[in-house]
């Protein structure tokens, strides 16, 4: 595993200590980690909603009027 050196201000460090101190965390490391992975699962979702609502905006203009659309989301949720 690589290492890497980060400096923080003080109220931080504090923060990220206590935060491994709670014992959901093993050490500073394992909370900064989950943190990172926390950032990219978010990052991934944030490019993936782009991904849909560019697919939208490509896909043109929808043959359904909004009454239509309500009507068919009333019948899919019953069932």
């Amino acid at each position: 595993m690589a290492t890497m050196n980060v400096s923080l201000p003080e109220p931080m460090k504090d923060w990220v200590e206590a935060q491994s101190r709670t014992g959901r965390y093993a050490n500073a490391s394992d909370y900064v980690r989950d943190l990172i992975r926390k950032d990219q699962d978010r990052a991934e979702k944030v490019a993936r909603m782009q991904q849909l609502v560019n697919e939208g905006l490509d896909s043109g203009e929808a043959s359904r009027t909004m009454d239509q659309l309500r009507e068919d989301a009333i019948r899919m949720a019953k069932g």
